[in-house]
């Protein structure tokens, strides 16, 4: 006799379903690659870290690129994964091999945070964790931290932050939390570089309208990852919503904003773009 299925409680295709159970099912960035000593396409070194030894354990993936002087002190890159805040880590191949690419053209040492993910753990979980482990990274600024790599490696005063997607818009969080004084890190942030960033709200702009299937697909992202306050025009998700802070105050010199062409979220990268010119 077959075994029957677990009962679907809740989809949000492609990235996941809910079982009536309880049983969350990730349908992509499962996948798991090892951190490795020397990788043999980019010669850059990996290695997987634990941040916070606590209940909520954040963890990342560390990367140094193969090293022309051992004193030579590196620009340092802290990473966010994306996945809609839902799916994804720094350790599957996707992004394992991206970070190895970018460490080693780019020449910089690199942090991938992992933080927790809804819906087990929604937002503010994902914020919290991104800004303890960026705040870990700032611990050693005086070459005096836990991890040797950054207090070897690590040039402070060329601080970047980074993401795709989700982790774009931690990326653009963090930097308006490094912009205000009372809670901003004791270095500065040399630039944000936003790779297809994920901004919403609930009124359509430009192109989006016109793509009624992916907006009623991203309409339902924001409340999902965040029940508390499931507003598309919540601050966090729509940074250009009436009561969001001012990009004036970003805690950093430099922004760069990537969007692709047939991305629905594009047109709100644009005008992020504007709004900062």
């Amino acid at each position: 006799m077959e075994r029957s299925r677990p009962e679907v409680e809740f989809e949000l295709l492609p990235l996941l379903r809910i079982h009536k159970n309880g049983h969350v099912e990730r349908l992509l960035g499962t996948d798991f690659v090892p951190a490795a000593s020397n990788d043999p396409l980019t010669g850059v070194s990996s290695k997987d870290i634990t941040i916070v030894h606590e209940t909520n354990s954040i963890s990342a993936r560390l990367y140094l690129p193969k090293l022309s002087s051992a004193n030579r002190k590196l620009p340092l890159l802290v990473y966010f994964h994306g996945g809609g805040f839902c799916i994804s880590s720094p350790f599957t191949s996707n992004y394992h091999n991206y970070l190895n690419t970018l460490v080693a053209e780019a020449n910089v040492i690199a942090v991938s945070v992992n933080y927790r993910k809804a819906p087990e753990n929604p937002i503010p979980a994902a914020y919290e964790d991104s800004w303890a482990a960026l705040q870990w990274v700032v611990s050693h600024c005086n070459n005096n931290g836990p991890e040797c790599w950054l207090n070897e490696h690590a040039d402070f005063e060329r601080l970047f932050l980074s993401g795709e997607s989700a982790g774009a818009n931690i990326a653009h969080n963090m930097a308006v939390v490094a912009g205000d004084p009372e809670f901003g890190p004791s270095v500065h942030i040399l630039g944000v570089a936003l790779v297809h960033p994920y901004f919403w709200g609930s009124d359509p702009i430009g192109s989006e309208a016109a793509n009624p299937e992916a907006k009623a697909a991203t309409d339902r992202l924001w409340p999902f990852v965040c029940p508390s306050n499931p507003d598309n025009d919540d601050p966090r998700v729509n940074p250009l919503a009436a009561d969001a802070p001012s990009l004036v105050g970003l805690g950093c010199s430099r922004v760069l904003i990537c969007v692709a062409e047939k991305d629905v979220l594009k047109d709100r990268g644009w005008l992020y773009y504007q709004e900062l010119g």
